[in-house]
């Protein structure tokens, strides 16, 4: 088998992770910025040079060998702590540099980590952030990213996990007042399976749970949705029940802005469920310049309150 790898071919791993990760070329060249031919070049380049197939390519689908699945598991943890070793090279504690690459759920996107990248860049000019927002739980370290934020349930046993944003957030239920004033308000969260409801469904095929709570009675309700929206559309999902086409479950805080408006009206407020906040999970074993900046500003903004 050749070995002729040498130190011009880390770009090409980093492209080879990049296909993997992203199950093609085309979406791989979105990612990178580069041309797809450009991104399948260097790929055949490094199956050259290791004298392997890394991919099997068809028409549809672009399928990683055994070799290649091999590869991509052995190496990405590799890069991540040369990246890390990079960054602290050119990093102080006054002039932190590099890329922070984080594997985020979209639920953070809307209004929970927006501004607080938007604080931290202004305070670390030198810093560059990738996000990659995504549902599916996924090995951070393997996808080549520093961290990921999830919510506690989808933690891994090994991870260090650090709060950030609001550390109780509500599952809250809403519906137009027009939509009420003709079907009734609900007064008992069994009293949904004769509503309209407008159900989200995570990218990996499963519900979000309609949970409720109250006065130490806990029960879940599945309604036969009239609407099923993926997670990534939320925001069409909530304009059409702000159009009266039925009561929506999302999170209370995402709602909010419309109970203010009018356009919503709580529905079983009394019934919200609580649940724990999103957290920063990292292995401690690839912490960066940008990170460890990253999670003492999130430690600080905590004590700021």
């Amino acid at each position: 088998m050749a070995n002729n790898i040498d130190q011009s071919s880390m770009d090409d791993l980093s492209i080879f992770l990049t296909v993997f990760h992203e199950n093609g070329f085309r979406a791989a060249a979105k990612r990178l910025g580069l041309s797809p031919s450009t991104v399948s070049e260097r790929v055949s380049a490094l199956e050259s040079g290791l004298g392997v197939p890394l991919f099997i390519r068809t028409t549809r689908s672009v399928i990683p060998t055994a070799g290649g699945r091999e590869l991509a598991e052995r190496v990405a943890p590799l890069l991540g702590e040369i990246r890390a070793v990079l960054d602290d090279v050119a990093s102080s504690l006054e002039d932190v540099r590099g890329l922070l690459k984080l594997n985020v759920t979209g639920a953070v996107m809307v209004d929970i980590l927006p501004p607080l990248i938007d604080r931290f860049l202004a305070r670390y000019p030198h810093v560059r952030i990738e996000i990659m927002v995504e549902d599916r739980l996924v090995d951070v370290t393997a996808a080549g990213c520093d961290a990921g934020i999830r919510y506690g349930e989808h933690l891994a046993q090994d991870t260090i996990a650090v709060p950030l944003g609001p550390r109780l957030q509500r599952l809250a239920l809403a519906a137009a007042p027009a939509y009420l004033a003709s079907r009734g308000v609900p007064s008992h969260p069994r009293e949904l399976m004769d509503h309209d409801c407008i159900c989200l469904r995570y990218s990996s095929g499963a519900m979000i749970s309609w949970d409720f709570v109250r006065d130490g009675e806990a029960l879940s309700v599945n309604p036969p949705g009239r609407l099923i929206i993926g997670v990534d559309g939320v925001a069409a999902a909530i304009d059409l029940a702000r159009s009266g086409r039925g009561v929506i479950a999302t999170f209370e805080n995402w709602l909010d802005p419309h109970f203010q408006s009018g356009d919503l009206q709580p529905v079983l407020p009394e019934w919200w469920d609580s649940f724990e906040g999103p957290w920063l999970y990292f292995s401690s074993r690839l912490m960066s310049a940008p990170l460890r900046a990253f999670v003492d500003f999130i430690a600080q903004e905590r004590e700021r309150g």
